[in-house]
Formats: structure tokens, sequence, C-alpha cells
């Protein structure tokens, strides 16, 4: 019954829309009697598209699971299972340290600051300019 009363009324708000859309008006363009019928539409499907497709009650509330691992890092010596042998196992070496100076044939970036009190900046330090060329020797005595 309710869908019979939802169809029934889909039928009598569609056929005066597709009439406005469908019968030209006396000074309006067609551009005009088109955008007013898309308007009406979107109206339309707004109003009455939740009573043709209704969602069930529980949908918008469904419990979902929520499941996060995290590894467990235990820094403990690891004996072995004889008295007599301890096997002591040592934490990694730090991972080497980034390059912090770049050298170009005509002088060198240098990464200065430690990205947390000071920013990162890299400077530009050009080479030392070659020396002048030597004098030319003195001329022969006459």
């Amino acid at each position: 019954m309710r869908r019979f009363i939802a169809l029934l009324l889909a039928v009598v708000l569609v056929v005066p829309l597709t009439l406005g859309v469908a019968v030209p008006a006396a000074h309006a363009g067609a551009a005009t009697n088109a955008a007013l019928g898309l308007a009406s539409f979107a109206v339309f499907t707004q109003l009455f598209g939740p009573m043709l497709h209704p969602r069930p009650a529980h949908a918008a509330y469904r419990a979902r699971e929520v499941v996060v691992e995290r590894p467990v890092y235990v820094e403990r010596p690891v004996y072995s299972t004889y008295p007599s042998q301890v096997v002591v196992v040592q934490p990694a070496p730090p991972p080497p340290a980034f390059p912090t100076v770049v050298q170009y044939p005509h002088g060198r970036y240098e990464l200065r600051g430690d990205g947390v009190r000071t920013a990162y900046l890299w400077v530009w330090i050009p080479n030392a300019p070659p020396p002048p060329p030597a004098a030319p020797p003195p001329p022969p005595a006459p």
C-alpha cells in the first residue's frame, strides 16, 4: 500500500513537471525551459526519492570492528637453553648519517640546521677563485 501511494504521488507530480518542460512558455527561450525543467526534477528527486527507495534502519548504524596491531620491541638479552652458554643479542647500530655536503667543481652545498630547533637550510659556498696568472718574465737585457 505504501509503495502504491508513493507511485501515485510520483505520477501526479511527474506529469506536471514533464508538461512544464515540454510546453514552451510564451516569452521564454528554450534554454530557460530546460533549466527550469532540470531544477524542478532535482527538487522532486530530493523530496520524494527516499520514499521510493527506503533504506533499512540499521544500515546507517553498522558497528565496525577495529583491530589495531602494534609491534612490540623488547630489548632483553636472549639466553640459550644450556646454562653454560649465554648468548647476548646487541641492538643494531644506528643507520649511517645522511650526507650534509654536496661537492661540485665550482663550489659546494652545505646543509645547516638540525631540523628541530633550527630549520634545515642548504647554503651554497663557492670555491675560491683561482690565483692570478704569474707575471711575465722580464725582458732580456741588451
